[in-house]
């Protein structure tokens, strides 16, 4: 087994107990073949199914399955904020619960996080209706250009951080806007971002909820404010520069 670091796995789920039932025993095995530590933190937002008793389930057999539940339904962007707060080990990563994600190819992305602060994952041929990927298109587009990004594929549900980073960026977004809000505030700070392309799978069951005109519109607020904030911090940045200027004068 490669070394690789500790791992937490922060799954967002929203009436996934379907797939959870598939989900869960197929992450436990890939991760032991990853992993000598991880941990797979399941975050409820508030679902109308079973999904918190399938992990429950699966916690009482397994320690290594944690379940955060919210008591209402949050937005995507809570549910992970939620996840990486529960986190514990030394990587952070997160994918959806929908099996559109193969887990054995986190093996290169944790092997890279050794010399990237973040690590994402690109669809290398992306399995949704021509719509959602035509979309998806002009989102990229927009976010690259107005928070100078670089990223094929910025709301691709395969990511690891290093977990030290995390937890100092603060993290506002309830929506899909979490994405672009994590790559932008960590591309401020510097950090270095690699990309590799990844296997995408159809969905199969359930309901996708990102296309929905509710969570669009708040994802276009959420970037107003972003930038807003980027925007404030350069300003603030830029004046004690001056000012250090200045005094050494």
């Amino acid at each position: 087994m490669p070394l690789r670091p500790a791992l937490s796995l922060v799954l967002p789920a929203l009436n996934e107990a379907e797939n959870l039932a598939l989900a869960l025993p197929g992450a436990l095995a890939q991760l032991s073949l990853l992993c000598e530590d991880f941990e797979i933190i399941v975050v409820d937002d508030g679902s109308a199914d079973d999904t918190a008793g399938v992990v429950r389930a699966a916690a009482a057999s397994d320690p290594r399955v944690r379940l955060v539940q919210h008591p209402r339904n949050r937005g995507y962007g809570s549910a992970l904020r939620s996840g990486f707060a529960a986190a514990r080990l030394e990587r952070v990563a997160f994918t959806d619960a929908d099996l559109q994600f193969d887990l054995a190819e986190l093996g290169p992305l944790l092997d890279l996080s050794a010399w990237h602060d973040v690590v994402i994952g690109y669809r290398a041929q992306r399995q949704d209706p021509w719509n959602r990927r035509l979309n998806a298109w002009a989102w990229g587009q927009l976010v690259n250009r107005t928070f100078d990004l670089s990223v094929r594929d910025v709301n691709c549900a395969f990511k690891v951080f290093r977990r030290d980073l995390l937890q100092n960026v603060p993290l506002r977004s309830e929506g899909a806007f979490v994405n672009t809000e994590l790559l932008a505030q960590l591309r401020a700070r510097g950090a270095s971002i690699r990309e590799v392309p990844v296997t995408h799978r159809p969905r199969l069951r359930g309901e996708q909820t990102g296309a929905k005109p509710r969570v669009v519109l708040r994802a276009f607020v959420e970037l107003a404010g972003l930038y807003g904030d980027l925007r404030a911090q350069e300003d603030r940045g830029s004046a004690r520069a001056g000012l250090r200027a200045a005094l050494s004068r």
